[in-house]
């Protein structure tokens, strides 16, 4: 008997009982459809995140507070992935913790302790500030007091108008560059430049707006406005700590030279000594990315292995029915046993009938991964990643012939005497 012969008793099978064979396909599709998602919403939070990480560039550093070391800290939430940092000091008693200050920025722009910094940014922020403008009003998810040298440390460029400068630091002019999401719900088709905008009573003048950055899962990276810090502090946030401290090296070579050097300078001011913990911690873009990189690989590894496990379901549902399809066709086998069908014969159609059913689904279920993969799911962009898509429909094919095995080979010794007295 031919292969192609094979193939149509096969399909003849198939369709003898369209709703069972529907059935067991589904549960084939549901499976690799769940694999390849959940491997897409993986690679999706992975590239989102490292995005969020490469925004800062890999030559800056940001210095805050640490969690443990007592203290405020105001603003200290806007970096997330804190447990990544890097802590300094030694594992030993903590001295009395100290707050990061202006004073602390101030020295890490000493140029003779501190050779490899570029440039130092002190930041305070303040999340859900409402402002408004003209009877428009738009809660700012984050508003950040600082210096002119953040814009280039976080890279914040400006699409439209011109961010503040030094002079506009020292003056504590009340001016503000915003987010496009802020420019957005605030002015809509109006150019925001030179507007005034009220923020909890204050009013600030928009002097630029900021170059789309898009959003991540969900945090909005538009919705933000900067302003000279001691404005903020006057107006809003009044003259406590820093949040953070964002240094920018000369380079991405010198990024462990100004990370040692920061800490030296902040141990030195801190009274962090050998034998004590130190109160601020040190985020390294480069190490951060690396750890979250890793991180975010096993979890991906996870979620494909949680929805693999929907694939053997399906795999033991298709031993399922097709041992019922042996029992209720035994007969028939029977008689084609008997009028000369080889046992190769009978085993390869009740293979090929499970292989079919799982490539199906498996294809079936490719096809509903990609059109998942164009939804947001969760506030994440999936990302389909290719070697899913294959490893997904390759084991749906083998689950085919592996399960397949028991019921086909079950068959095929059936003895044609037994078989066709089966009722």
């Amino acid at each position: 008997m031919s292969a192609l012969e094979v193939l149509r008793f096969a399909v003849r099978g198939l369709t003898a009982n369209k709703m069972r064979s529907v059935l067991t396909t589904l549960g084939i599709l549901i499976g690799v459809a769940a694999v390849i998602l959940l491997v897409a919403v993986g690679e999706g939070t992975s590239r989102s995140i490292t995005q969020n990480i490469q925004r800062l560039g890999a030559n800056t550093l940001t210095v805050m507070q640490s969690f443990s070391g007592g203290g405020g800290g105001g603003g200290g939430g806007f970096f997330a992935g804190g447990g990544a940092a890097q802590q300094q000091g030694g594992a030993g008693p903590r001295t009395q913790a100290k707050e990061l200050t202006i004073e602390d920025a101030r020295a890490l722009t000493d140029a003779s302790a501190a050779p490899s910094v570029k440039s130092v940014s002190p930041v305070v922020s303040a999340s859900s500030q409402a402002a408004t403008y003209e009877g428009a009003s738009h809660s700012i998810a984050q508003l950040v007091g600082t210096y002119p040298s953040y814009f280039e440390a976080s890279n914040k460029p400006v699409a439209k108008g011109s961010y503040f400068y030094n002079d506009d630091v020292t003056a504590a002019r009340k001016i503000i560059v915003i987010g496009q999401t802020v420019a957005d719900d605030l002015f809509g088709s109006v150019d925001p430049i030179g507007k005034q905008v009220t923020i909890t009573g204050v009013p600030f003048t928009v002097v630029g707006v900021l170059k789309p950055a898009g959003s991540s899962g969900f945090q909005d990276a538009d919705d933000i406005a900067v302003a000279p810090l001691p404005a903020v502090q006057q107006s809003l946030t009044g003259y406590g700590p820093l949040g953070q401290i964002i240094v920018q090296a000369k380079s991405a070579t010198a990024v462990d030279a100004a990370q040692s050097e920061i800490t030296q300078i902040l141990d030195q001011r801190h009274g962090i000594t050998a034998t004590s913990t130190a109160d601020y911690r040190i985020l390294n873009q480069a190490q951060l990315q690396e750890t979250v990189s890793a991180a975010i690989g096993t979890f991906t590894v996870l979620l494909g292995a949680v929805a693999a496990i929907s694939l053997l379901v399906g795999g033991i549902g298709i031993t399922n029915i097709m041992l019922v399809t042996v029992t209720e066709r035994t007969r028939e086998i029977g008689i084609r046993k008997a009028i000369g069908a080889p046992r190769g014969a009978i085993l390869g159609q009740f293979l090929a009938e499970a292989t079919m059913l799982s490539l199906i689904g498996g294809l079936l279920g490719v096809a509903i991964g990609f059109i998942g993969s164009r939804f947001t799911i969760a506030g994440v962009q999936p990302v389909i990643v290719p070697t899913s898509i294959a490893l997904a429909l390759g084991v749906s094919v083998a689950i085919g012939l592996f399960f397949g095995s028991y019921p086909a080979n079950r068959a095929a010794k059936l003895r044609p005497i037994e078989a066709l007295r089966h009722e």
